[in-house]
């Protein structure tokens, strides 16, 4: 499967990005890609990217990345939202399922329905 995704080049502390169509199976540090697409400078702020190109890979059936979609995006080479990266912590995930827990005991519990008033009067016990 081909995909679509940023190959780190540089030195350190000076990262430069290569976007490149490769097998997903090769490894994101060597590996020959297929094609290469473009570029992105995080220092400079530089990104140039072969439109046509990108295109192209895509209707071929290449994926393209969480990272690379949303620049391409960001970019407006494609036209799709954004996808969501971050991932929820542990933390945050017990504490949503204890409060999904604690409205599923509540619902789960009906309240005790008033009973209806009926048309019989009651006898008073005698004495």
């Amino acid at each position: 499967m081909l995909t679509i995704r940023l190959t780190r080049k540089g030195r350190k502390n000076q990262p430069f990005f290569r976007l490149v169509v490769i097998d997903k199976r090769r490894s994101s540090k060597g590996g020959r890609p297929v094609e290469e697409l473009g570029y992105v400078d995080p220092l400079s702020k530089k990104k140039s990217f072969e439109k046509e190109r990108v295109l192209y890979w895509i209707k071929m059936g290449a994926q393209p990345t969480a990272t690379v979609h949303n620049l391409l995006v960001s970019e407006k080479i494609i036209d799709a939202p954004k996808i969501k990266k971050f991932s929820v912590s542990k933390k945050a995930k017990t504490e949503a399922v204890k409060a999904a827990e604690a409205v599923a005991a509540a619902s789960a519990a009906p309240a005790p329905a008033p009973q209806a008033p009926t048309d019989e009067p009651k006898e008073e016990p005698q004495k």
